[in-house]
């Protein structure tokens, strides 16, 4: 058996109730008989794992691998993944680089077959790490069943700190925010952007989203939105802003809550 992710309703009572149970709700999840057999199955053969070639080659390491970044509905795009995998990170012109989506650029550079003379699959503590980003997503991807306001605000929770401790200037930050589906799609709903805002230029979506941070959150700095009460404020409005056309109100006081951010 495994246990099933939940929240009891949705928007910020939901998100509130998350966050009050979400260390019970990942243990009893992580106890999850499929998952177990699959971790297993990944700690005792990756390490047997050279090439990119070998490591798409097996599907049952392959779904981890994907797994652990957010990317299995790709499962099936054996060529590109391989491709991703052998040319690294390391020089400008890498397709990992290139793809808009950048949790390709970081799963080529978490496993290291393009980047280094010997795959990060022969470190002794790479297993432990790959299995710390699966379990995550696992426990994600299934609340996503029950809510995929939830899923989505967990993932933000999770990576935006992430993003933030990384190297770059804050542009750079914000054009890897843009090119990474999940943050985006928070960011845009709590800063109330129509889904036509995407067809701008890259440019003025940047500096729409500069703006609207400033006014919002007093900052557009992604080190101080990273942060615990700033970032609390950005999950707090998405998740009453994404179900606001469907199940709340003006005058429902979450959104009246709102008001005051």
């Amino acid at each position: 058996m495994s246990f099933q992710p939940f929240v009891p309703t949705g928007g910020l009572s939901g998100w509130r109730f998350l966050q009050n149970t979400i260390e019970t709700q990942r243990k009893a999840h992580g106890e999850g008989v499929a998952l177990q057999r699959d971790l297993a199955y990944f700690r005792d053969n990756i390490g047997k794992i050279d090439t990119a070639e070998a490591l798409v080659g097996d599907y049952r390491l392959l779904s981890v691998a994907l797994g652990a970044f957010g990317l299995s509905d790709d499962i099936g795009s054996k060529f590109l993944i391989r491709r991703v995998l052998e040319e690294g990170t390391l020089e400008p012109d890498a397709l990992a680089n290139k793809l808009s989506d950048k949790r390709y650029r970081d799963l080529s550079r978490a496993f290291g077959f393009g980047d280094f003379p010997v795959p990060s699959t022969k470190i002794s503590t790479f297993a432990d790490k790959i299995e710390a980003r699966y379990r995550d997503q696992a426990f994600e991807t299934d609340m996503g069943q029950t809510s995929e306001t939830m899923r989505l605000a967990l993932y933000v929770q999770r990576e935006l700190p992430a993003l933030a401790a990384g190297t770059g200037s804050n542009r750079t930050k914000w054009f890897t925010i843009m090119g990474i589906a999940p943050i985006r799609q928070v960011m845009e709903t709590a800063m109330g952007l129509p889904s036509s805002f995407a067809t701008l230029s890259l440019d003025k979506q940047l500096e729409t989203f500069l703006e609207r941070s400033r006014s919002i959150f007093g900052t557009d700095q992604i080190d101080d939105l990273a942060s615990d009460g700033a970032l609390g404020r950005v999950l707090d409005r998405f998740t009453v802003l994404d179900e606001s056309d469907t199940s709340l109100t003006v005058s429902s006081p979450a959104l009246v809550l709102l008001r005051g951010f």
